[in-house]
């Protein structure tokens, strides 16, 4: 039976990625903070499935000792700030969690267990300014924001650990991949969330940024099992997760609407641009240029050519029910709260 450690075990990824080694028969060990509340996050059904370990990126000597802990065979680093407008507002806090704490995690493993296999969740936002369509494992990256820089760095160290020390250690460029565990600060989930709450008359409408930025969205059941597949080969390599088709955020908003039956007409350019639902001339959508970044990535579109040929990775879940099953998530949720509030008063 192996053992697996997963930092950022309590996000959208940890907890799909908890369940997949579950399943496989790992002992799955986790790493989370102290706060003041205990907060299971994504896992609170695995709790008494998983084990526990307080630690910190930022702090090495908790690293070691969660790795002695666990003596995993398999390390996936999924911990990270991983939202790219807060990523503006904590440039510094950002790098130490996705670029140092990368270092740290690998020096525990480097001192404890230098024979684990590492996986690092290295992303798409590294290609920023993009210099070729679609996005390959060769193509020279050009980050945009405080995070994807951070990631960049945390992307070639894994590479020079792996160079320098022989160390098993990859690095999974992944594309955008959503879920319905996806946080609400996100883009998808606050189109999915607002969909629910203006389909149940709790709220008028959206406010959302760039509404022609291009993505290439899959979901992340489908991605932790890349990260899964990355581990189990001869020799360690890096390697693109995408779907290989882009969308809009224009388009991810049309098809969530679409689910719940509203049907949304575009009226204006930039930021004056409103989505209007057909069936009732009401405005459900605006552009409000506080959500547009400093620095816009304006389209992402990943090549998974190499995984799918090496790796025998292939993703099952399409855009449609991606979305589809987002909405329903969260039209479920809402509508339990709307209950809650009635009973309440």
């Amino acid at each position: 039976m192996k053992n697996a450690l997963i930092t950022g075990i309590t996000g959208q990824d940890g907890s799909y990625l908890a369940e997949l080694l579950l399943e496989k028969g790992y002992n799955v060990y986790g790493i989370w903070r102290r706060k003041a509340t205990v907060d299971y996050g994504n896992i609170a059904h695995l709790k008494d499935k998983v084990h526990l370990i307080y630690a910190d990126m930022t702090d090495p000597v908790s690293l070691i000792s969660a790795m002695r802990i666990s003596q995993a065979d398999e390390v996936y680093n999924l911990a990270a700030q991983s939202f790219v407008a807060t990523s503006w507002d904590t440039p510094l806090g950002t790098a130490d969690i996705d670029a140092i704490g990368v270092t740290n995690m690998l020096e525990a493993i480097r001192i404890v267990k230098p024979e684990a296999h590492f996986y690092q969740a290295s992303t798409s936002e590294m290609f920023g300014l993009v210099q070729e369509i679609p996005q390959k494992e060769t193509t020279p990256f050009y980050p945009r924001s405080p995070y994807g820089v951070a990631k960049l760095y945390g992307h070639w160290i894994t590479k020079n650990y792996r160079e320098s020390y022989g160390m098993f250690a990859c690095s999974g460029i992944l594309f955008n991949h959503e879920s319905e565990r996806r946080g609400l600060e996100f883009v998808t989930r606050k189109i999915t969330d607002a969909v629910a709450r203006i389909k149940l008359g709790v709220q008028e409408y959206v406010e959302l940024g760039n509404m022609d930025s291009k993505r290439d969205w899959g979901h992340s059941k489908d991605y932790v099992r890349a990260m899964w597949l990355m581990l189990q080969q001869d020799t360690p390599d890096d390697y693109v997760i995408a779907t290989n088709e882009t969308r809009t955020v224009r388009e991810f908003v049309e098809t969530a609407f679409g689910h719940v039956g509203i049907e949304i007409e575009w009226k204006g350019t930039g930021v004056d641009e409103v989505g209007i639902n057909k069936a009732d001339g009401k405005t459900v959508v605006k552009v409000n240029k506080k959500f547009f970044r400093p620095a816009e990535v304006d389209i992402l579109l990943g090549d998974p050519a190499k995984a799918e040929s090496k790796l025998g990775w292939k993703r099952d879940i399409s855009f449609s029910e991606l979305v589809e099953r987002m909405v329903k998530n969260d039209l479920d949720r809402v509508q339990k709260e709307i209950k809650v509030k009635e009973i309440v008063g």
